[in-house]
C-alpha cells in the first residue's frame, strides 16, 4: 500500500476478468488535512492508485500505469460522508499488457470510471 492507512480492504474478490473490491476510507487520515481543510474529498490520483494496488493483489503481478483514455470524475468522494466505496473492475490480459475498465460507487451514486494499459513489471 503506497499511502499507509488511507483505505482498509473489507470485501476483495477476483474471478475470470472480473475484480470487486468493497473499502472504506479513513476519513481522519492526513490526506484529507491537506485536500481539502474542512471540506475532504478524495483526491484523483489515490483513487487510481487504489485501483491499481488491488488489481496487483488479486494478479498478484506487479503492474506499471502506460496509458489512460478514460478518466471521469463523476462526484466528489467526501471520506465523512461516503467512506463505504465499491470498486468494479473488468481486465485482460494480453502481451503482458492489462487492459482495465473500473468503475467506482459509493452508495448508488457513480463515482468514477477509469480505462487504463497498465505493463506487467
Amino acid at each position: 500500500m503506497l499511502i499507509e492507512g488511507l483505505y482498509k480492504v473489507d470485501e476483495l474478490n477476483g474471478s475470470e476478468e472480473v475484480i470487486t473490491a468493497k473499502i472504506t476510507l479513513d476519513a481522519s487520515h492526513d490526506i484529507f488535512k491537506g485536500h481539502f481543510p474542512g471540506n475532504p474529498i478524495m483526491p484523483g490520483v489515490c483513487m487510481m492508485q487504489i485501483i491499481k494496488e488491488l488489481t496487483e493483489e488479486i494478479l498478484d503481478k506487479e503492474l506499471l500505469l502506460q496509458t489512460s483514455t478514460n478518466i471521469k470524475f463523476m462526484a466528489k468522494i467526501n471520506p465523512e460522508t461516503h467512506p463505504n466505496l465499491v470498486l468494479n473492475i473488468s481486465y485482460t490480459e494480453e502481451d503482458g499488457i492489462i487492459k482495465l475498465k473500473n468503475t467506482t460507487f459509493f452508495e448508488e451514486t457513480l463515482a468514477l470510471k477509469l480505462n487504463a494499459k497498465y505493463k506487467i513489471i
